[in-house]
């Protein structure tokens, strides 16, 4: 008798759910009466998550040798050539068997568990300044490339859907899942407070936010000068956003600062490399094969001055 009551209990408590649901929904979408729900193309723009067995994986393969060429245009400003990071921005290869050291140095290959993060986190967020710009392609041949700075895979390597999931990161076994039970807090059901005593005794009120102001990057010369094309294809990743201490395309006051010991020496630290007070640039910007004279005319039309 006992086990019919709750049988019924429960028949008639899925059944009020279910006309809750489909009912109440089909009579008020939305529930609260506005919006309306996504569409399919609309959660798959959101659901591009991988998960370690490479479950998400979009079509697509890239090869090192692509992902190099790319690395070396859109990733070597911050990350340097090869892996070892410019100013405060991540180190990306090296720093095996540092773990245990008073300061780890936590790379692709010395610390992250997973293939996935990576090929997740450069398909979200990078380029730095230009987020989610990249093709599916690009993504796996950067993702490959990283591999390879890491001794992971091999020069000739090419990673696709296929062969994703067995490539394994040195440090997967030292990820545990959290043995943590998850819990929840148990309503109040006898000799509970009664919430209209509940009152609030004082509250502080937070400033209003600051305006954010960024200066726009429009260019002195014309869009046709010999170093409009360099800084496009080179140096907008960092002197679009001031990446590192660039001094920004366009920002009179930051390019009049430094071009008061001379446009020549200027030129010459962009070829050279050099660290100052406002930040580091390597020489040429971390593009080893530039001509001195790509350099130069990209320095003119960044700084708006010919002579």
């Amino acid at each position: 008798m006992c086990n019919s009551v709750k049988l019924f209990r429960t028949l008639l408590l899925l059944i009020s759910c279910s006309w809750s649901a489909g009912g109440f929904a089909a009579n008020a979408p939305g529930y609260y009466t506005y919006g309306k729900a996504a569409s399919a193309a609309e959660i798959a723009g959101w659901d591009i998550d991988i998960r370690p067995d490479g479950q998400g994986l979009p079509e697509g393969s890239g090869s090192v040798e692509d992902g190099e060429g790319i690395y070396e245009r859109k990733c070597a400003e911050c990350h340097g050539s090869f892996g070892e990071g410019v100013g405060q921005f991540p180190i990306l290869a090296g720093g095996n068997d540092t773990l245990t050291h008073q300061r780890p140095v936590k790379t692709v290959g010395s610390y992250w568990g997973h293939t996935s993060t990576l090929f997740d986190y450069i398909r979200r967020t990078m380029p730095f300044s230009q987020p989610a710009s990249l093709e599916d392609n690009e993504v796996y041949a950067l993702t490959a490339y990283v591999l390879y700075l890491n001794d992971i895979v091999a020069d000739d390597f090419v990673l696709d859907r296929e062969n994703f999931a067995t490539v394994q990161l040195p440090n997967r076994n030292n990820f545990v899942p959290d043995p943590r039970p998850d819990v929840d807090n148990k309503r109040c059901m006898k000799n509970c407070r009664n919430p209209a005593e509940i009152t609030i005794s004082s509250s502080v009120s937070a400033p209003p936010p600051a305006a954010l102001s960024l200066p726009t990057a429009e260019a002195a010369l014309p869009a046709d000068h010999p170093g409009a094309q360099i800084y496009e294809q080179y140096c907008m990743l960092c002197h679009k956003t001031g990446v590192a201490g660039a001094p920004m395309l366009g920002d009179k006051k930051q390019w009049d600062e430094r071009l008061a010991q001379g446009l020549a020496v200027v030129q010459k630290h962009a070829i050279e490399g050099y660290t100052g007070k406002r930040g580091v640039m390597p020489a040429k910007g971390g593009f080893a094969d530039l001509a001195d004279d790509a350099v130069r005319q990209a320095v003119k039309y960044m700084s708006g001055t010919e002579q």
